[in-house]
């Protein structure tokens, strides 16, 4: 025998002699003592207690608060039903705001995050779906494993929603219209299956295409990008260029109009004129000549320079008065159209 390893004598032990009268006071201590833990619980400010007694649901729920139960006969589970409750497809926040753990990072979330496309593209899709409790007895006892179908329904809505979409709408323009039929889809679902949830908003985190194309992708991005860039600045030199030429148009047509109109008015107004003072010539031939002659000066002399008035048979003028030629030029005109008129009339 080892002597490392003493061996112990029970036979030279001794079993202290206890009354039984002791003995079934403190067992009955003991258990009066776990009963009474037993039958308090603490209920959460976002939090109901779901009370099942022998195994069966006791209504009503309880609220929050200090609450109490019966011992070893009620079980009480607590549902947050004021909590946003999340589950993360495609990565993992291992700690929010400092660590998280993607499917291009971690191969195990690939499996539910790389989705086919409409046009038998792949894309790579992680998302987050809010949710919250409305009714604990259907959240508890409706569904088998509540958690694990709901993200097996997710993953369903989400694989359908973008196979019913191009890879470009997926990536770019379609993330509104993928997040909004997602949670109508799953909504749905969840009222169908009886789960006591509700679906607060479905948020696409991130879309891309696979790395090992991803590079050939940004190539068609950027050539897109340039080929819509190029069909916006020719859209706008287009708004710039024919507006302008219409409205040059359209300004040259109404002058024209204009400038027609104005030539027929001055034309039927000569006409109207002319008929008028022929009426009133054979009325009074003197008068109206005479009429005409004063109007016609009136037009012609403020157009002269300088003007000299002189009376009828004078033949000189007085030499003190300096006049140049263009003065003396103007006077022989005016002398001799007034010595013709005279004579005429």
């Amino acid at each position: 025998m080892d002597d490392r390893f003493p061996v112990l004598d029970v036979s030279r032990l001794k079993i202290p002699n206890i009354p039984w009268r002791t003995a079934a006071a403190g067992l009955g201590a003991v258990v009066v003592l776990v009963a009474a833990l037993g039958s308090v619980y603490q209920v959460g400010a976002e939090e109901v207690g779901v009370v099942l007694r022998f195994g069966k649901y006791n209504p009503p729920d309880r609220q929050p608060g200090l609450r109490f139960k019966l011992p070893f006969i009620d079980a009480v589970t607590l549902v947050p039903v004021q909590r946003q409750l999340k589950q993360e497809f495609g990565f993992r926040t291992v700690q929010a705001g400092v660590r998280t753990e993607f499917a291009t990072q971690e191969r195990r979330f690939a499996d539910e995050a790389v989705m086919l496309t409409g046009d038998l593209n792949v894309a790579v899709v992680e998302w987050i779906v809010q949710y919250r409790v409305v009714d604990p007895y259907q959240y508890l006892f409706k569904v088998r494993s509540l958690e694990e179908t709901f993200r097996a329904m997710n993953e369903a809505v989400m694989r359908e929603t973008v196979g019913d979409r191009t890879v470009t709408e997926v990536v770019t323009v379609g993330r509104q219209d993928i997040e909004t039929a997602a949670e109508v889809r799953l909504q749905a679902l969840a009222d169908q299956y009886q789960m006591g949830i509700t679906i607060d908003q479905v948020v696409l985190q991130d879309v891309n295409p696979p790395d090992p194309v991803r590079p050939s992708w940004d190539d068609v991005s950027q050539a897109q990008q340039q080929a819509q860039r190029q069909i916006n600045e020719a859209e706008a030199e287009y708004n710039a260029v024919i507006p302008r030429a219409r409205g040059e148009a359209q300004q040259a047509i109404l002058q024209a109009e204009g400038y027609a109109l104005d030539r027929v008015n001055r034309a039927e107004g000569e006409a109207s004129r002319f008929a008028m003072i022929e009426a009133a010539y054979r009325l009074a031939p003197e008068v109206t000549r005479r009429r005409m002659y004063l109007e016609t000066m009136q037009q012609i002399l403020p157009q002269v320079g300088r003007k000299v008035f002189v009376a009828q048979g004078t033949t000189g003028i007085l030499p003190l008065l300096s006049l140049d030629s263009g003065a003396r030029a103007a006077t022989a005109a005016l002398t001799d159209t007034t010595q013709r008129t005279g004579g005429g009339q």
